[in-house]
């Protein structure tokens, strides 16, 4: 028969199970449940059939606990709130001036060319992935650099909307297919 986990006396079984009925967070409840249930001395099988947390994050938390406190106990992920961004709030409203005019080489924006451009402000790579997230948390929206009423060059490609038939490939309507079985 397994040892069953012992829990370091820090807090005693009323504190354990007064913090775990009165947590307002639902991961703090499930961690102080999961202390309290030990401290009881029931074993880890039950624990984790009753909480719905496997055995091996049980013996994490009991770590935590036994080495360092209560304070290990809750979720922690929203004091985390992730790396600073690239670029800081004057580069950014340079990269939305620049977003305004075509790109030098021509063409569209796109995840390159945002990311070329961050690159030589920064004075690091910066992946492709990384300029078209810029380029959509601005809500970039391509548009024809033409002045208004402006019509394009005869040379230009015609642009179709989405959903637009391109009149050369049209398709004829072909009559239906006859159904298989009985009729």
């Amino acid at each position: 028969m397994p040892r069953r986990i012992t829990i370091q006396p820090r807090l005693s079984l009323d504190e354990l199970e007064s913090r775990y009925r009165q947590a307002k967070d639902p991961v703090e409840r499930s961690h102080y449940q999961i202390i309290w249930l030990l401290a009881q001395g029931r074993p880890s099988e039950e624990v984790a059939s009753i909480t719905g947390y496997s055995r091996s994050w049980i013996y994490e938390l009991v770590w935590g606990y036994n080495r360092i406190g209560p304070d290990t106990l809750g979720d922690k992920r929203h004091e985390h709130p992730g790396a600073e961004p690239l670029l800081d709030e004057s580069q950014q409203a340079l990269l939305r001036q620049v977003l305004q005019s075509p790109p030098i080489d021509g063409g569209r924006w796109n995840g390159a060319k945002v990311a070329d451009w961050m690159s030589q402000q920064l004075g690091r790579t910066v992946s492709r992935q990384r300029g078209w997230e810029y380029l959509k948390s601005m809500r970039y929206r391509w548009r024809d650099h033409r002045s208004d009423g402006e019509q394009p060059e005869p040379s230009e490609p015609k642009k179709w909307k989405r959903n637009a038939v391109n009149e050369e490939n049209a398709r004829t309507s072909r009559p239906r297919r006859a159904r298989l079985g009985n009729e």
